[in-house]
């Protein structure tokens, strides 16, 4: 409980920033609905939120490096707050696109510096418990924030101060604390290809896990605009899917550490394309109860497949190679998050609501076709570690289970 309690400043940042970040994506779907913007422009709004986010993954480490990591949290902090204060000031699509690269890249310093720094101040005997702590407030805030959604008026000053005030109050916990500032760290190299050839299945699997989870979230909200959900109804609708995500982790993790990983994810995948095309086909639009449950099933069966994949992955990698595998997993998962809010706005708009579902389910279809393939070129590693769930959140945080195991391989990002 010590241990836990002298991290409570970098707990409470952390969810101050998930609050704020959380509710931004929804808030600018729905405001962008309101002042007229395209269903493409709003989709456009999501997919610069992600090219920020990568941005932000790879410069911040080097920028660690350079000033430390509490002026590297003390500048995100400052960019989010700036990027969603001009949002009433521009008002207008590209310059909310751009606002959304810089609030992108705020959200991904921040969270590089909270994992640094855990990573940095914890040792073989605490790293498990302030890991499990630091993933339940992330779920909070994540989940809150989507809740948040409900009271916060769309395209309103009010709003967006409500969300910059967030971006500044999580400075206050590491303004604040006595505990002193770990060593800068050394950046990870980017080595996608070396990634992809590691593991084509389990890089796959990433990519889908992010049209996935980039096409719910920051699409999400105009499918429920035009499913003539009501704004808390649309808060509801994004935070069952994510809780569905969260109480699917324990019993996919249990499969996973059972049996060929490879088998987990073309059942998770082919689950979660039938509970697309279930909401494409068989709800009734209008019917909030039905989308409430549909959303939670999808949950369950697709935000598992990240963890999935990269739990797949480190079981073929070296030593060597445990941190650069972290990293290029989340540049395979942002590339599937930077395009799939702009073509799942795109198909909306082209085809109605139920398009978005469509789209996801084909990506989970062709996936389930590229893992069965791959499974007759290979087989499959034996699982190595347990199964861990892991937020797709910095290029830093594999470092955590790299020290954890003494150094091994075997845990998963």
């Amino acid at each position: 409980m010590t241990t836990l309690l002298s991290f409570a400043a970098l707990f409470a940042s952390i969810f101050l920033v998930q609050m704020g970040s959380g509710s931004l994506g929804p808030l600018d779907a729905l405001s962008g609905s309101v002042l007229g913007f395209s269903t493409e422009e709003i989709g456009l709004l999501g997919s610069a939120h992600f090219l920020g986010f990568f941005l932000g993954c790879y410069v911040a480490p080097r920028l660690i490096g350079d000033i430390g990591h509490s002026r590297t949290f003390a500048a995100a902090a400052a960019i989010g707050a700036i990027g969603a204060l001009l949002h009433p000031v521009l008002e207008g699509p590209l310059y909310w696109a751009l606002l959304r690269v810089l609030t992108g890249l705020a959200i991904a310093a921040a969270y590089t510096v909270v994992e640094s720094w855990l990573h940095a101040k914890t040792d073989n005997q605490n790293r498990g418990r302030v890991y499990g702590m630091f993933r339940v407030v992330d779920l909070v805030g994540g989940i809150g924030a989507q809740g948040f959604i409900a009271i916060l008026e769309p395209a309103s000053y009010v709003a967006y101060n409500i969300v910059a005030m967030f971006c500044c109050i999580c400075l206050l916990p590491l303004a604040l604390t006595q505990r002193a500032a770990p060593k800068t760290p050394t950046a990870p190299r980017l080595q996608p290809i070396r990634a992809l050839l590691l593991s084509p299945s389990a890089i796959a699997g990433i990519v889908v896990a992010g049209v996935t989870s980039a096409g719910f979230r920051m699409v999400g909200p105009i499918y429920g605009v035009e499913n003539a959900l009501t704004q808390g109804q649309i808060a509801i609708f994004l935070a069952s899917g994510m809780l569905g995500g969260v109480a699917a982790q324990y019993p996919v993790g249990w499969i996973a550490d059972k049996t060929d990983r490879r088998l987990v994810l073309l059942g998770l995948s082919g689950f979660a394309a039938a509970s697309c095309l279930g909401i494409a086909y068989l709800v009734t639009p209008g019917d909030a109860t039905a989308i409430f449950l549909a959303a939670f099933l999808f949950g369950t069966t697709a935000f598992p497949i990240y963890s999935v994949s990269a739990a797949y992955a480190n079981d073929f990698a070296e030593p060597d190679f445990v941190v650069e595998l972290n990293a290029a997993l989340i540049f395979f998962f942002s590339l599937g998050a930077i395009v799939s809010p702009a073509i799942s706005a795109w198909l909306i708009a082209l085809a109605g609501a139920n398009a978005l579902f469509l789209f996801m389910a084909v990506t989970h279809l062709l996936l389930v076709a590229f893992t069965l393939y791959r499974m007759t070129r290979r087989r499959g590693a034996e699982p190595r570690e347990p199964y861990r769930y892991l937020p797709r959140t910095s290029m830093i945080l594999g470092r955590m289970f790299k020290a954890g195991n003494g150094g091994n391989a075997n845990r998963e990002d």
